[in-house]
């Protein structure tokens, strides 16, 4: 029996949005802190102190999920994550929503260079399409995801599945996953991508990301087009 090693082509790129294509400088933790709030979580008290920790390890997981986790009661972690929701769209109301440098324009090269864009996020829907009308880019990508649009949000492959999924993409090795936590580096590994990028401009350190499967790790987004050119 006989192996195919040689690489196929990657059509189709998974990227996610904060602290990978859209600058966080801190609002998840901002609105975080108005989530635990809201549920009489005294802000540095110790008990937000641990939360606050738990919030920065799991970085990249869908909320609600974190929110369950750290209130155990449903009804609880549901106001929670509508004061979260509330919160972060008050900061991008704001104008405390802007794109990476560079992000845009990779993006754009990506796809001049024919393959597909799909950007994912932890986010909730509502979330995700007031982070892409503050910056414009409703019509950057070819699809984007949110986890209720998948089933299961990060480290599980759900997200990075749909997209080859809806994008018709033949196979998981035609894909690349970058984001800038450990659960984007384990949603890519699980799916099976054959590129798995960690960058450095947001949640989790060199270490952290390829600890969790990181095939590269880039500076940042900008740096992605020339890694996957020729592939």
């Amino acid at each position: 029996m006989t192996t195919d090693n040689t690489a196929e082509a990657i059509r189709l790129v998974v990227l996610d949005m904060a602290g990978t294509t859209v600058a966080d400088d801190g609002l998840v933790e901002r609105a975080f802190a108005a989530a635990a709030g809201a549920l009489g979580v005294v802000a540095g008290s110790d008990e937000h102190q641990e939360m606050l920790g738990y919030v920065r390890t799991t970085m990249g997981e869908s909320k609600i999920s974190v929110f369950r986790h750290l209130f155990g009661e449903e009804e609880k972690a549901q106001r929670a994550n509508a004061a979260f929701e509330q919160a972060y769209h008050d900061l991008v109301d704001a104008g405390h929503c802007a794109a990476l440098p560079g992000a845009a324009e990779a993006i754009a090269e990506l796809r001049a260079q024919g393959r597909k864009v799909v950007l994912t996020t932890g986010f909730s829907r509502a979330t995700q399409d007031r982070i892409l009308a503050a910056l414009g880019w409703q019509e950057i990508a070819d699809l984007t995801l949110c986890p209720a649009d998948a089933g299961r949000g990060r480290p599980f492959p759900d997200l990075a599945l749909t997209a080859l999924l809806r994008t018709e993409t033949d196979s998981v090795r035609q894909v690349a996953v970058v984001g800038d936590t450990g659960y984007d580096m384990l949603t890519g590994t699980r799916a099976g991508a054959s590129v798995v990028a960690g960058v450095l401009t947001g949640a989790h350190r060199a270490e952290r990301l390829r600890a969790d499967g990181a095939t590269h790790v880039l500076g940042s987004i900008a740096e992605l087009p020339a890694l996957l050119a020729g592939r």
